[in-house]
């Protein structure tokens, strides 16, 4: 077991790392109290994992639980909505708990549920999915729009974040392949010597298990703890987060939610930062090892086709970033260290129009 403290301006709280946590989730809920507690989860992770999680929270305190669809497009104000509804015809007050059970959108979705519902209850976080790592740290929750990803939200920190390793056993490739771009993330904005480990010993999905699996996830929740940390609201480096997330949401926004996953997009996001990062600084990135390691693991590493310069453009001057209209990209001076900075925009449409036309010939 491993247990690592993020400290935040309005919580302090541990993610614990365990074998097997998900069958002792009681012990870790019952110092807390709740007077009452409301699982939500997904179709898939609750046919895996509901009744063990139940189980554990049997007789701690009236439980609930809602299932919804798993999917991207769960993560709506129709969800949302149909959640605060739950919460009051079950009786939830002040003192009662939600828990995500699940992955990114079941994180975000539960956890603005509970930052809102009468005007802010406690959650924890049990992350059920590699990608999940990154968003049930740090506290930012949010629902979908269909102008925007993630416009809706707010800062709400968890309780705990309770991650069971052996989940992993259940993970489809497609899911590996999400999750793993926010590690890759980690390492290229803050940490070169975990890139340059994750590179040597992550060859292939199967390998991340047992120790391996642990190292993996602590040192990529530790760059984020520590960002977090220093800025709970993102009001200045919490940004440097955002690496490959400007395109990246635009490709996601642009194809439809759920026709592409968070991770695979990122990762096509990442890439393209490095690119502009390379005209901005005038100096050679990493970027063709980073491309062929991303192919063999299974990515897509080109903007896919059919997507259009002026409406990826349009979609990203949405982007949380944007500044009186100028687009913000985070941006590598060198593997390691990240900087967020205002990007011409005929510069980003020229790089766009460049790799645009290479997909398509």
């Amino acid at each position: 077991m491993s247990v690592l403290t993020v400290h935040t301006s309005s919580k302090v709280y541990n993610v614990t790392v365990k074998s097997g946590v998900l069958s002792q989730i009681g012990s870790y809920i019952a110092p807390l109290r709740p007077s009452a507690i409301l699982i939500v989860t997904d179709d898939q992770v609750a046919d895996l994992y509901l009744d063990t999680v139940k189980s554990s929270l049997h007789n701690l305190a009236p439980l609930h639980a809602v299932v919804l669809p798993n999917g991207e497009e769960t993560k709506s104000f129709d969800n949302y909505y149909a959640l605060q509804t739950a919460a009051l015809e079950y009786g939830l007050d002040r003192k009662s708990m939600i828990i995500a059970l699940g992955g990114g959108v079941i994180g975000d979705l539960a956890g603005f549920v509970a930052a809102t519902y009468m005007r802010g209850i406690a959650y924890v976080q049990v992350p059920t999915t590699l990608l999940a790592h990154d968003s049930s740290v740090g506290g930012k929750v949010a629902i979908n729009h269909p102008l925007g990803k993630n416009m809706i939200g707010a800062f709400h920190q968890p309780e705990a974040v309770l991650y069971d390793p052996q989940v992993f056993a259940t993970l489809p490739e497609r899911e590996w392949r999400s999750g793993f771009a926010e590690v890759v993330k980690h390492g290229l904005i803050k940490d070169a010597a975990f890139y340059a480990w994750l590179q040597k010993y992550i060859n292939d999905f199967s390998r991340i298990q047992g120790e391996i699996a642990e190292e993996l996830l602590l040192r990529s929740i530790q760059v984020k703890a520590n960002i977090v940390a220093a800025d709970e609201k993102e009001k200045g480096e919490r940004a440097l987060l955002n690496l490959g997330h400007t395109l990246g949401h635009a490709i996601e926004a642009e194809l439809g939610y759920g026709k592409i996953t968070h991770g695979e997009a990122v990762v096509i996001g990442i890439i393209f930062a490095m690119k502009l990062s390379e005209k901005v600084y005038h100096q050679s990135l990493p970027i063709q090892d980073l491309e062929k390691w991303l192919k063999f693991l299974g990515y897509e590493t080109r903007i896919p086709k059919g997507l259009d310069t002026g409406a990826l453009i349009g979609t990203m001057k949405k982007d949380k970033k944007v500044e009186r209209g100028v687009i913000r990209f985070v941006l590598l001076e060198e593997v390691g260290h990240a900087v967020i900075k205002e990007v011409d925009e005929q510069l980003i449409r020229e790089l766009l129009n460049v790799e645009i036309e290479e997909e398509t010939t």
